[in-house]
C-alpha cells in the first residue's frame, strides 16, 4: 500500500517543508508517503466559490490514482484519536488499496470530492492554516504507523 497526500497550495515555508520531509523520510519502505501539491485557483474578485472549488477539484482528481481509497480532510469528518487512526491505518493496509488523503484550499474541498470520498476525517476542532495541517497530517500518519508497529515514538 502507498499513501499520498494531495493538497491544494504550494510554496510552503521552509519549516513546513522540512517537517513534512522528515516524517515522509521516516515512513517505512512498505508504507511510503508522498506529498502532491496542486495549484490553488486564484481568488479573483467576483469569481464564485463554487467555480474555484470545481477548478481545484479537477486538479485534485487528476492526482488520484485509480482504485485508491479517498480520505478527505474536513471539519465535519470523524474525530480520531491517535490509536483510532492507527486502527484505520491497519484496516487500510489489510484492504490493500492505495490511500489518498485530500487537503483542500482556502475554501475547503468541493462537495463533489467530499461525496466521492470513502471517509471524512478531521485533524482538529481548531481552524488550522493549510501549511500546519499538512505537517500535522504527516506526523499523525507516522505516529499511527509507530503505534501499529509497537515503536516507542508514541506514549500513552
Amino acid at each position: 500500500m502507498k499513501m499520498k497526500v494531495v493538497c491544494v497550495g504550494h510554496r510552503m515555508p521552509d519549516w513546513v517543508d522540512a517537517g513534512v520531509d522528515e516524517f515522509v523520510r521516516r515512513m517505512p519502505r512498505d508504507l511510503p508517503l508522498q506529498i502532491v501539491e496542486v495549484k490553488a485557483e486564484p481568488r479573483t474578485q467576483g469569481k464564485p466559490v463554487d467555480a474555484l472549488l470545481d477548478a481545484e477539484r479537477q486538479r485534485i482528481e487528476a492526482a488520484i490514482p485509480a482504485r485508491a481509497r479517498i480520505v478527505a480532510l474536513d471539519e465535519r469528518g470523524d474525530d480520531l484519536s491517535t490509536v483510532a487512526l492507527a486502527a484505520r491505518l491497519r484496516r487500510w493496509r489489510a484492504e490493500g488499496d492505495d490511500v489518498v488523503l485530500l487537503i483542500g484550499g482556502p475554501d475547503g474541498l468541493s462537495p463533489t470530492l467530499k461525496s466521492r470520498a470513502h471517509e471524512l476525517i478531521r485533524l482538529s476542532s481548531l481552524t488550522l492554516p493549510h501549511a500546519l495541517a499538512r505537517l500535522l497530517l504527516a506526523e499523525a500518519l507516522y505516529r499511527a504507523f509507530t503505534v501499529e508497529s509497537n515503536h516507542p515514538y508514541h506514549r500513552e
